[in-house]
């Protein structure tokens, strides 16, 4: 066969041609092993409308896949959760259990279960594709729901057109200002304005899937296609995404496919007494790290659950596409714990569960199936390379790939460095080593840095004098420093960024405090869970300032083609800490220097006048405003070259555009 581009694009993969030919095999083979040769895979992969529970003209089915079982009864509300014969799940081969009722026997809100026998056992289950959920606030137990959902009339498309993400990432339950847990419909009518006035054009919504423990951030996920019932019902939810599509905004919500609750009675584990039945077994079917249930990717029933999931986000909630977490965990045998990737060979070593990659093509090939314009993110930190290249051309098919060394660089440096030993070579370097044939997302930092037990960039420029001296009237050396190396941090991280950007709710303003869900440690306080907006808006607070910032920044990248180009350096000045760079015909000038303006700073430009048209020193985002804006730049030509003269204050950045060429 003809070389695949993956090889042909990188030659130091050629080496490894023989294993990369072979998993691009595998994929090939298992998509015509589920659809058929030649056939589309979205058409065969419909689990999630044979499983679970069907209103179907005059009767309700109750499906379940459990081929350890010896009997199943549906119990719950409306028989007083009491194992009876008329409520029994009959064999019909292969694994598959059924129940057919007349249409009057349960009603909506009727919560249910499964009883469950096996060889050597019995217990209460929840039904694996379970679409709605209850959780009892006392017993905090959870059951299935009985929820037949009328045909939703979607108001608004959503997003039919290829676009560079632009991404605010989002927790429902904790975008309230007030100590609870907020709901979808709270968060349309009080969040999503917010979102569309500050420009950002894709929403990534956390902890959908119906999990447990609220303290999870949602990554521990019980029941795979339920909307999680803590935030509001089903409808909620389309109302939220119509919403959204009707600002333009695309949504996407974190899909949890790399392990599963090890709760019995709540998730996926031993249905039917077998905990092999969709994990691995023995010790590799338990995360070493998380507490929880890894997948078995070589199983077809697997498979069919998994990418039957995919579809059904899609298809229910008209989602425009998925970020999937934990990839590294799902691709390496030892979960890629303690492990450095210093070389291709860490990617070819037989260390790596092959299935799951094929399992992650799979989806992708699913994916764009079902709308060519869906977007997949993928969340891995150790570099694979393939993972977001197209599967023709031998990866594995994601649209873009999470920039993680970002924000951990962002962190090294503000931690470990005093602010006149940043290298702005280094800096650079690490903020645009990409490959070539992968789309990333940017970031300087997301909710990882704002959990307990880590800091935001804000705390770590501030600390305690944030919350004694951020009042516009009381001025403080610290604070100065921290608003004016936030802004020049996210100014720079978006610049640089690969082909997306990614911001968390609240650290576009720099919230003041850390997030942690209720707990035992805490008294279950929902005090530090929630996001303080008012902050924001209080003009008399320097907060509002970084606010106003954060806005022009997404309002520059939704100019023009700022991601069009890579960025190319003009000049590195690690003495005076001086950092110049071009991309897509702006300029970016950075003086990260802590105590040094410099009032005419040449470099060479193409001949031209340039005009100044973001400015982190201006009055309006909390800077001194010691540059005229208004002021027109001419280039002037010595020694057969042409040099542009700026105005670099200390600790502050700005971006030029050429007016005209000379």
């Amino acid at each position: 066969m003809e070389e695949l581009k993956l090889i042909e694009d990188d030659p130091w993969l050629v080496p490894y041609r023989r294993d990369i030919l072979r998993r691009y095999q595998k994929a090939v083979t298992k998509r015509q092993e589920l659809a058929g040769y030649g056939k589309p895979l979205y058409k065969s992969v419909n689990s999630h409308l044979y499983y679970g529970v069907h209103r179907t003209g005059n009767s309700w089915f109750f499906r379940e896949w459990a081929p350890g079982a010896t009997a199943i009864y549906l119990i719950g509300t409306f028989n007083n959760w009491k194992i009876e014969k008329k409520y029994t799940l009959s064999s019909k081969g292969n694994g598959d259990w059924e129940l057919e009722l007349p249409a009057e026997s349960v009603r909506q809100g009727d919560l249910f279960k499964w009883y469950v026998y096996w060889n050597g056992g019995e217990g209460e289950r929840m039904p694996a594709y379970a679409t709605r959920c209850f959780q009892d606030e006392t017993s905090k137990i959870f059951s299935a729901q009985i929820w037949e959902t009328t045909a939703y009339k979607w108001v608004n498309r959503r997003i039919d057109k290829k676009f560079t993400p632009l991404i605010y990432e989002a927790h429902v339950g904790m975008s309230s200002e007030k100590p609870e847990v907020a709901s979808f419909n709270y968060f349309r009518e009080s969040v999503l304005p917010r979102i569309a006035d500050l420009g950002y054009n894709t929403l990534q919504i956390m902890a959908i899937q119906e999990h447990p423990y609220y303290g999870s951030f949602g990554y521990q996920v019980s029941s795979f296609f339920a909307v999680s019932s803590r935030f509001g019902t089903p409808e909620d939810f389309k109302r939220l995404v119509d919403a959204a599509h009707g600002y333009g905004i695309a949504v996407i919500i974190d899909l949890i496919h790399s392990h599963a609750v090890s709760n019995v009675l709540e998730g996926l584990s031993q249905i039917d007494g077998n905990p092999a039945l969709y994990f691995h077994e023995g010790a590799r079917g338990d995360h070493p790290a998380w507490g929880s249930k890894c997948f078995n990717y070589g199983k077809d029933e697997v498979l069919h659950f998994l990418l039957s999931n995919c579809k059904f986000w899609l298809e229910e909630y008209n989602l425009d596409g998925f970020r999937f977490d934990g990839i590294t965990s799902m691709i390496y045998l030892d979960h890629g714990l303690g492990r450095d990737f210093t070389d291709y060979s860490c990617y070819f070593d037989g260390n790596q569960d092959e299935d799951a990659l094929v399992y992650l093509t799979l989806a992708n090939i699913l994916i764009k199936e079902i709308n060519p314009y869906a977007i997949t993110i993928a969340e891995e930190m150790s570099g694979i390379p393939g993972l977001a290249s197209p599967f023709v051309n031998g990866g594995n098919g994601f649209d873009f790939r999470m920039s993680m060394g970002v924000p951990d660089h962002w962190i090294k440096w503000i931690k470990e460095l005093r602010d006149e030993d940043w290298n702005m070579s280094n800096i650079f370097h690490e903020l645009t080593r990409k490959r070539a044939d992968e789309k990333t997302v940017s970031y300087s930092e997301c909710h990882d840095q704002a959990l307990v037990g880590d800091k935001t960039i804000i705390f770590r420029l501030m600390d305690k004098d944030m919350y004694h001296y951020m009042s516009k009237d009381i001025p403080n050396l610290n604070v100065d420093r921290g608003i004016a190396l936030h802004k020049m941090i996210r100014l720079l991280t978006l610049t640089t960024a690969g082909d997306g950007y990614l911001n968390f709710m609240g650290n576009e303003f720099g919230h003041p405090e850390w997030i942690d869900f209720p707990r035992e440690g805490n008294s279950w306080s929902y005090h530090y869970a929630r996001r303080q907006w008012s902050l924001a808006d209080d003009k008399n607070l320097k907060y509002h300032y970084l606010l106003c910032f954060d806005k022009a920044l997404i309002e520059l990248a939704n100019e023009g083609e700022l991601f069009g180009k890579p960025a190319v350096s003009i000049y590195e000045d690690n003495d005076r800490q001086i950092l110049i760079f071009s991309r897509s015909g702006l300029i970016m000038a950075f003086n990260f220097n802590p105590s040094l303006s410099y009032p005419d700073y040449s470099f060479n430009l193409p001949a031209g006048e340039y005009e100044i048209i973001l400015n982190t020193d201006a009055p309006e985002f909390g800077g001194f405003g010691r540059i005229d804006q208004e002021m027109k730049y001419l280039t002037k030509r010595e020694n057969g070259r042409d040099s542009l003269s700026v105005y670099l204050p200390s600790r502050s950045a700005v971006i030029l555009r050429e007016i005209y060429y000379l």
